[in-house]
């Protein structure tokens, strides 16, 4: 059975890609029965670049994915390259999963309800230093040109290249390279970019992928801090898909697949970028200068993502705030009382969202988790490396459905679903949410599950133990600390899917993502507070049951408290 592990991956992850794909191609070409469309023809594009602002959309798109993966992995390896080993490193390093389980529509409330004109900044800063007695008339938050919309992705987006660098770090020994190239005179920093980051970057280019394609084609957090006239391609293609007038789904269909040609552009400039870099960057190591502006690069690399990590954790306290201010005054940096009415009223229609939110993150976790295990225990016992036969090909297939674009498969997928007869259900929801949750679960674990020490294991047969007795008596107790920060990731995850969740449950699957993201049509900052609020602290609780279990369970084996 385990040997089927990485073909069911293959196909779980594939197959739903390809139908969706295809079936949104059809109608993109004015063939879907259904809606009385029986034969081939452009109209559906003829349409769709009919649109008023079409042009701006997709060159926000994007921008929006080469300047946020740009921007992110700057910040992320230069702090690296600059903080590695101090403090501020160690304290990062602790903060990289409470950030990561940060949901992007949560973040994105907390960073709108910070630079807003009358936000917390503006607040802080007012009357003393700005003379502002009113919130100033400045489109700051959903500006035509996308640069909130950025910031936001950004914030979320720097953890997640931190965790995929570190986890790439341990299979190249970076620290013996650097202590030899400073043996050669190169200060700290300059030696890191010089002789880890080339043998680095290859490790983590899929994720970098991954980044860009997220970044081109979001949906949630466009919704919240991206432009509105006209919005971006992704959030046009989901007001067309769900217009009332079913004949523009065609329209949606062509829009779905100019979006991933914007993704597949954004990805070839980037390829292109790389070989860019590469040229103008090998002058640069081999010229020989050993300390020319590492000060500075240290200093831009620590204040960046110092920046980073105190945004996204104001944001969130800025939530709690909203949720629970009062009568609340411009210029007041505080509110003039606090009250927990707005929980009160929002309480009653909590229940539900977070029931279906929890069962469905537990479900496709439960799943992912089960899948990511077979498979990793099928290439421990067949002795077959990462790069070899079924699971290299498992392994590259892991970010397919991290760099195709949500909005240009998911529509097929309904397609394909209604075709069959199949009715909108939470078990829907969850089969589109172990699409997105199955990658991380399995990027999260497989490195300390490789790393473990295979002769526990042999132990344990020398003394009898059958393989699987080994796996659920030695192997699974030891990793646990591990698996659970892997599911706790998988639940974050899920609980931040806002688009599979509005399509494949057609609106009827009601989480607490889908109604925070519909409360920011609205504008009331303490309900969205309220609801951001509790979406970014439903992860957060698996963060801390990954972190408190395996110390309670193992208080006496300190060893087995983290991951080995």
């Amino acid at each position: 059975m385990l040997r089927l592990a990485p073909w069911l991956i293959t196909a779980l992850l594939v197959g739903p890609i390809l139908a969706g794909l295809a079936m949104a191609t059809l109608p993109a070409f004015g063939y879907l029965p259904a809606l009385g469309g029986h034969s081939l023809s452009l109209d559906p594009w003829r349409d769709l670049f009919a649109q008023p602002g079409l042009a701006r959309s997709v060159a926000i798109s994007f921008s929006s994915g080469i300047a946020t993966t740009a921007l992110s992995l700057t910040v992320v390896l230069l702090f690296l390259a600059g903080a590695s080993g101090s403090r501020l490193d160690r304290w990062i390093r602790r903060m990289i999963s409470p950030l990561l389980s940060i949901p992007h529509a949560a973040a994105a409330f907390g960073l709108a309800f910070l630079i807003a004109p009358s936000g917390l900044i503006s607040r802080a800063l007012s009357p003393g230093l700005t003379g502002w007695e009113r919130p100033p008339d400045l489109l700051i938050v959903q500006d035509p040109w996308g640069l909130s919309l950025m910031a936001g992705l950004v914030i979320k987006e720097i953890p997640f290249l931190l965790l995929m660098s570190l986890a790439a770090l341990h299979q190249i020994d970076a620290e013996r390279r650097v202590a030899l190239a400073r043996s050669l005179g190169y200060r700290p920093t300059i030696a890191w970019l010089k002789v880890v980051l080339p043998s680095l970057y290859p490790l983590i280019r899929l994720p970098v992928f991954a980044v860009i394609a997220y970044a081109s084609s979001v949906v949630d957090v466009a919704m919240i801090l991206g432009p509105t006239l006209p919005p971006t391609l992704a959030v046009s293609i989901l007001g067309w898909f769900n217009d009332p007038d079913l004949s523009r789904r065609f329209m949606a269909s062509a829009g779905a697949l100019l979006q991933l040609g914007v993704t597949l552009a954004a990805l070839a400039s980037w390829w292109g970028l790389e070989c860019l870099v590469r040229r103008l960057g090998r002058g640069w190591v081999a010229g020989g200068q050993r300390q020319r502006g590492e000060r500075r690069l240290r200093i831009i690399g620590k204040t960046l993502i110092l920046l980073a990590a105190i945004t996204a954790l104001v944001g969130i306290a800025g939530l709690a705030l909203n949720s629970l201010a009062g009568f609340w005054r411009f210029p007041d940096a505080l509110p003039q009382t606090f009250t927990l009415q707005h929980w009160q009223r929002a309480l009653p229609s909590l229940g539900g969202p977070v029931a279906a939110t929890l069962i469905i993150a537990g479900a496709a976790t439960l799943l992912a988790t089960a899948l990511v295990l077979a498979a990793l225990e099928n290439e421990q016992r067949s002795g077959c490396q990462p790069a070899q036969g079924q699971l290299a090909s498992a392994l590259t297939l892991l970010y397919l459905p991290l760099i195709v674009p949500q909005i240009a498969f998911l529509f097929g997928l309904v397609v394909v679903m209604e075709a069959l007869g199949t009715r909108p259900t939470r078990w829907l929801v969850i089969f589109g949410h172990l699409l997105f949750v199955l990658p991380y679960v399995f990027l999260s674990l497989s490195e300390a599950y490789r790393r473990f020490d295979p002769r526990w294991s042999r132990v344990a047969l020398t003394l009898g133990s059958t393989p699987n007795g080994a796996f659920w008596r030695v192997r699974l107790p030891m990793l646990l600390a591990p698996l659970l920060t892997a599911m706790a990731v998988g639940l974050a995850v899920s609980i931040g899917q806002f688009l599979p969740t509005l399509l494949l449950g057609a609106g009827r699957v009601t989480t607490v993502t889908t109604e925070a993201v519909a409360l920011a049509a609205g504008g009331n900052r303490r309900l969205i507070g309220v609801w951001a609020l509790v979406q970014a602290s439903l992860p957060l609780l698996g963060f801390i049951i990954a972190v408190g279990l395996p110390r309670l369970l193992w208080s006496n084996r300190r060893g087995m408290r983290g991951t080995p």
